[in-house]
Order: structure tokens, then sequence, then C-alpha cells
């Protein structure tokens, strides 16, 4: 187990008193296989929209159906609440727009930026319903019922103040340091940064650089390279618009990519409606009535937005270390509609 990792494991072993597990447990796609094969029978979301957000879209959705029990704890509605197990479960929860009210105190939240900026974040809008809890308190209450007196955390305590789940974070992960003092301040607080602070946890004190294998694909003559992006007015998969101004496209989103070459080549126009496929491991996966956008991008690559191409990133195609499937990487075909 790395250094690191085993640091942290024995800091919440000291804070909390008990022994936490020192097995990996399973990443995305691990995950998605496991419920496939029926090792992993309950699927429990605290947000996000994971059928979408994930690859080989067909496969994901065939491995939630197989679960027991599927329960999403989500501010809105989404893809993933109509792809479910036997027994499905949505919990309504706040949003951070939302006020969140406990015991006459409000209560925040504190969130990250792409910055590594800490923040608090509090809402001031009325909650569509009076029982609609927050993430933290509907953990804590599952915490209390599945646990009862078999558990050292002390759950009411979070419940009741989330200043005291941010003073035991500050107990366990280096870089909180007064936490609650910090987070209140107008801007928050920095994360420890080595490349900021030129400080770096490694035997000679200095970045250490590593190199990287680069693979060469062989495309055949009908073949192209797919990455998927994100539009501008988008977070995750989150859609916030139609229009996405860095590329000049507007009120559409199922597009392709394509160098005006290799349209000419295929005999396609810009305008035209195409379906995209993908064959990895003999199964042919399909994403039907894209619109060919003429585009300065490299002969045989072509882009197309995340996640509406999703279901052509096959399940086995991923980084060998991270096990982060490859949505940069994506063997298409391109044919007209």
């Amino acid at each position: 187990m790395k250094s690191r990792l085993r640091v942290f494991l024995n800091s919440l072993k000291d804070v909390f008193g008990f022994e936490p597990p020192r097995k990996h447990g399973l990443d995305t796609v691990e995950a998605i296989h496991a419920m496939h094969e029926g090792k992993a029978k309950m699927f429990f979301a605290m947000g996000g929209n994971f059928l979408s957000a994930t690859p080989d879209t067909t496969y994901t959705a065939d491995a939630l159906r197989k679960c027991k029990l599927t329960v999403q704890v989500s501010t809105k509605l989404n893809r993933s609440h109509l792809v479910h197990g036997e027994e499905a479960i949505i919990l309504p929860c706040l949003g951070r727009s939302d006020k969140d009210v406990t015991d006459g105190k409000t209560q925040f939240v504190s969130t990250e930026n792409s910055m590594g900026v800490i923040q608090l974040s509090k809402g001031n809008l009325t909650p569509l319903s009076s029982g609609m809890l927050s993430e933290p308190v509907i953990v804590c209450r599952l915490a209390k019922a599945i646990l009862n007196n078999r558990s050292k955390v002390n759950w009411d305590l979070y419940e009741k103040d989330y200043d005291h789940i941010r003073n035991d974070i500050e107990k366990v992960i280096p870089g909180f340091e007064n936490y609650n003092q910090r987070v209140r301040k107008p801007g928050g607080f920095y994360l420890p940064n080595a490349s900021r602070e030129k400080k770096f946890d490694t035997i000679t004190g200095k970045a250490n650089f590593s190199i990287a294998d680069l693979t060469i694909h062989r495309l055949a003559g009908d073949e192209f390279m797919m990455m998927t992006i994100r539009s501008h007015d988008q977070f995750n998969t989150t859609i916030y618009g139609l229009n996405d101004r860095y590329r000049g496209v507007y009120n559409e989103r199922r597009v392709v990519f394509m160098n005006t070459k290799d349209i000419s080549k295929a005999g396609l126009k810009g305008g035209d409606v195409v379906n995209l496929f993908n064959y990895s491991d003999g199964v042919e996966r399909v994403a039907r009535k894209f619109i060919i956008v003429e585009y300065a991008i490299p002969e045989q690559c072509v882009a197309t937005y995340f996640p509406e191409t999703n279901v052509l990133v096959s399940i086995n195609s991923k980084a060998d270390k991270s096990n982060t499937p490859a949505s940069k990487s994506v063997i298409i075909k391109i044919r007209k509609h």
C-alpha cells in the first residue's frame, strides 16, 4: 500500500478509533463489471448522473438493472433515475442554493474550485419542501439506522452542526488546519500545492517526472479517432444550454467535428446527418443522428460532446494503471444516417 494512503488510513484509525478497510474498493469500471456479474447487488449514488457519465451506456444500463436495489440522492432528476434495479429509491436532497437550517442555525458546506481553493457555500433559497434533508444529514441518519450503537462516530453531533464535521476533517487530512476559521474568510483558502510552493514530498525533494510510452494507433481508411469534449455551457453531465461559443455551435449538441478533407473523402458534406459506430470487443455500438460540422481538426480525428457519445466507449477500453475510461481515444466509423 502506498505511503500516503497508509498515513491517511492510520489517521482515520487514530481519530475515530476503528480499523478502516485496507483492501482497495472498486473504481467506476470495476463497479460496473461487478454489478453486471451479480457480485454487487446494491448501488447507492450521492448525486451525479452515473449512467450518463460512465462508458458503454448500454452495458452500464444492463448492470444497473441487475441490482437488487438502486438509491439516488439527488438535487434534480436525471437519466440515471429511469434505469434502475429491482427496487429503486430517489431521495431528493437540498441543493447548495437552498437554505439549510438546523436548530435555528444556518448551516453551510464547503467546496473546492478548480484552483484548489476551499470556500464556503451557503444557500439563500427556501427549500421546495420542509421535508427535504441535506446530504450530510442523510448520511448521518443512514449511519445511525444501520450501525446503531456499534459506531464510534458521533453522528448526532455531525447532524446538528456541520462545524463538527470540519473539525474532524482537520484532524485527519493535512492542509485543513483551522478549517472552520479559514473557510469563513473571504475567498477561502488554498490547499497545499507542491508545484506552487515548490515543496515536493519525494526522496530528492524535487519534482519527479516519468515518461509514458506513446500508443500508436493504426487506423483503417474508413476509421476515425474520436475524442469526447465538453461545451462552454456545461459542467460534467449538467447541460446548461445548447450553445458552445468556444467552437461556434449554437442550439445543438449532437454534432461531430470533422476535418474538411475527411468529409470530402467520405463523400459527405457539412450539415449531413450521420451515425457513429464503434466495434471494440466485437460489439457494435451506435450513436445515431449526429450533424457534421467542418472544423480545423487533424485528419482522421473527430470530436463529439460528452456524454452524448459515451455509448461508443467500450467498458474495456481504459488506461492501464488508473483504469480510467479512454474517452479521448475511441475508434469509430461514420456512415450517413
